[in-house]
């Protein structure tokens, strides 16, 4: 898996930057559900945390939106997900059927 993440952030212009498998990221059942489009978002990390929140579909803002989830549990619960997860903060992805797109946000790095 770390070949494939490299492989995203070289090919995107990004830092390395590969999550810790005990830490945790945010994400929501419909993503869990396997649903795309899938969107992912990293925040700086803090507190055993990734920075990461992950969703299918629209955001929303309730606060039971996004569950704990560890890193480790992503290739069972949302496989799709694991090639972005090295990308480092500030960075965004959307992958969908027959689609894929990887930004920087640097809005992100100012919560």
């Amino acid at each position: 898996m770390d070949e494939m993440q490299l492989e995203i952030c070289q090919r995107y212009g990004a830092k390395f930057m590969p999550s810790e498998e005990t830490y945790k990221v945010g994400i929501s059942e419909s993503a869990l559900r396997g649903e795309l489009p899938l969107n992912g978002l990293r925040h700086p990390p803090e507190s055993g945390t990734t920075g990461w929140f992950i969703w299918s579909g629209e955001w929303s803002d309730d606060p039971h939106f996004f569950r704990p989830l560890h890193v480790y549990h992503l290739a069972e619960h949302c496989p799709a997900a694991l090639p972005f997860i090295a990308l480092p903060p500030g960075w965004r992805f959307l992958v969908a059927e027959g689609y894929e797109d990887v930004w920087s946000d640097n809005a992100l790095l100012n919560i």
